[in-house]
């Protein structure tokens, strides 16, 4: 039997308090992911079922950065010093950097931000003003040396993949490539089901490793201050919590516990177009300076699966889900079509398994199930008739209705990344269907 139908207590479907919802422990559970000593702490591994949920969580973001007009591209997760030297990481973020290694004569090390490479990417082609913004966008691996105390499940690692993406524009582009910015990480939350519990604008405080360019963080403060109240959102401004070439805005969630912490930016970067020596040919066919706006959607993998898990309690919207439909033969009769049926949902692209008779009783292996968005019941009268009678994981029963029918519509809600389950007119409540 696949773990995922093992008849066992998992979490409720319906929170009953913050605290089980924690995400460690869930995640062991729900085999999401887990850590082994050999492999270090701070660098957990995915299991199958974890990998489904990031797997899909990815190809959302990528398909929705396409369509926003981002070319995604890969770049190496080391570089040499000189690389973090030039773009500041260095002087300003060292303590944070795994140590430098030797390798052939130079110093390498495991990059703790995607922004440099990007920004070499740039450079390594001319560019014209026509061909601005340029969205460049990438998942990529970054590395940080976070120390032992403060490190906890998928929350604090220290190999991260990050949804990071950079916009090269003219100044009279930023505020709109912000907003835009902006409405792409809404409209995440949205399928995503997250609710963020503020927007903070991110700004630089007494005391900290900031780049001296007093006039560089006035406009920059300017052109996010316009952004947030354009967007109509309240914020809050924080001293302090600035990245160290510019001003952001933050957008912050709570966990479980009630801890507050960043899952997406926006940030705008006059800083690294300037020491990278950034250039575009404007239309009077001079070099001019882009300005550079850092974005994340969704912020690194692993702290957004986190946030998903301890907020779904393991419930995932449908095209999150591990597993999307198991199959539930009534007998071993009727486990052939169940077998079908599993293979049709495949052949379609869902995540379908099939929980048959010699893996308990039937009102076991629906219990077993109950964190699976929908189960395909198949009892005799479904079998002969081609149909499945399918159990919504919130408890509605639906009508019998033919097999092709029920997955189509399965489908459609899946590909549309919604978060309800089926169409209301098309449920019927338990009580009323007997």
């Amino acid at each position: 039997m696949p773990r995922g139908f093992a008849v066992r207590s998992l979490a409720p479907t319906v929170r009953e308090e913050t605290t089980m919802n924690d995400h460690r422990r869930l995640g062991r559970e729900l085999d999401l992911f887990d850590t082994d000593p050999l492999m270090g702490a701070g660098l957990p591994y995915w299991l199958p079922a974890g990998a489904a949920v990031r797997h899909a969580l990815e190809e959302y973001i990528r398909d929705a950065e396409r369509r926003a007009g981002y070319r995604h591209v890969y770049s190496p997760v080391l570089g040499k010093r000189e690389l973090y030297e030039i773009s500041g990481h260095w002087s300003h973020y060292s303590e944070d950097m795994f140590p430098p290694m030797d390798l052939g004569g130079e110093q390498v090390v495991l990059r703790p931000s995607l922004c440099p490479h990007h920004a070499l990417i740039f450079r390594s082609r001319s560019h014209s003003y026509r061909e601005l913004p340029l969205r460049m966008a990438e998942l990529g691996g970054m590395y940080r040396s976070e120390l032992s105390g403060v490190l906890g499940g998928l929350t604090r690692v220290r190999a991260i993949q990050l949804n990071d993406a950079h916009i090269f524009c003219t100044l009279e582009q930023v505020a709109e490539e912000a907003r835009a910015a902006l409405d792409l990480i809404r409209r995440a939350y949205h399928a995503l089901g997250i609710r963020p519990v503020r927007y903070r604008l991110s700004l630089p405080g007494p005391g900290g490793k900031y780049v001296a360019a007093p006039e560089m963080w006035r406009r920059s403060v300017a052109l996010l201050t316009e952004v947030l109240e354009g967007a109509g959102v309240p914020y809050e401004a924080a001293e302090g919590e600035a990245a160290f070439y510019g001003p952001k805005i933050d957008v912050q969630i709570a966990d479980s516990a009630g801890r507050e912490s960043t899952l997406s930016t926006v940030q705008v970067d006059f800083h690294q177009p300037e020491r990278f020596d950034l250039h575009y040919i404007g239309p009077d066919g001079a070099k001019h300076r882009p300005v550079m706006v850092h974005r994340s959607i969704i912020g690194s993998v692993e702290r957004a699966v986190a946030h998903l898990i301890e907020l779904h309690g393991g419930a995932f919207p449908a095209w999150l889900a591990p597993v999307q439909v198991v199959a539930v033969p009534v007998s071993e009769a009727e486990a052939p079509a169940a077998a079908e049926l599993v293979r049709r949902c495949l052949d379609l692209g869902l995540r379908a398994e099939l929980a048959g008779p010699e893996h308990g009783t039937l009102g076991a292996r629906i219990r077993g199930a109950r964190l699976v968005p929908y189960q395909a019941v198949i009892g005799p009268r479904e079998a002969a008739d081609g149909q499945v009678a399918l159990r919504l994981r919130d408890g509605r029963r639906l009508a019998a209705m033919p097999a092709g029918e029920a997955l189509s519509r399965i489908q459609a809600v899946v590909a549309a990344r919604r978060t309800e389950l089926w169409e209301e007119a098309l449920a019927v409540s338990p009580a009323s269907a007997g």
